[in-house]
């Protein structure tokens, strides 16, 4: 049950409203985070869609960005953000062993990209400067200092989720991974 009071997506600022509609032509609804988001905040929410539009554009494949929302969901217990990130997985080709072992803590099937899922769970589980030889594990992996980039606003954004829906506990609407 939702802990953030907030208007139906009907009655949400009017800022909202072309985000919505965004958001229903892409996905044909609007989910019970980003309606929650857009209700409260248009402005926020229309920085995450913007950050998600530019990594689609990014050098990142779907999969590798799906990947890292699924272990950093699962790392910061958004049983939401794992949900729906799971589905989105799969439609990026992730398979289900895979899924299953980014939602446990477990190290990615392709070699490549579990270099970047570690260091992703690196970054969000710990404080201060993170060691160079984390750093150049994932330059020696294939990966690019602009992927990097890319990796730390994947990973910024999917927090920023996570964390709306562990203060809210928002309501899953996506298919709950087994």
């Amino acid at each position: 049950m939702s802990r953030l009071f907030h208007p139906a997506t009907e009655q949400a600022p009017a800022a909202a409203q072309p985000l919505f509609d965004l958001i229903r032509k892409a996905a044909g609804k609007v989910p019970n985070a980003y309606a929650l988001i857009g209700s409260l905040s248009p402005a926020a929410l229309k920085v995450a869609l913007e950050g998600d539009a530019a990594l689609i554009k990014g050098t990142l494949s779907r999969a590798e960005l799906e990947a890292i929302r699924i272990a950093i969901s699962a790392q910061n217990g958004c049983d939401y953000c794992v949900a729906a990130h799971t589905m989105l997985g799969a439609m990026s080709g992730l398979k289900q062993g895979e899924l299953r072992q980014l939602r446990s803590g477990a190290a990615s099937e392709d070699a490549k990209r579990a270099v970047l899922v570690d260091f992703a769970r690196r970054i969000t589980s710990s404080n201060g400067t993170v060691p160079q030889a984390v750093v150049q594990a994932v330059i020696d992996a294939g990966y690019t200092p602009a992927q990097i980039v890319e990796a730390l606003l994947a990973i910024a954004l999917i927090s920023f989720t996570n964390l709306v829906n562990r203060v809210n506990d928002t309501p899953i609407d996506f298919p709950v991974p087994a």
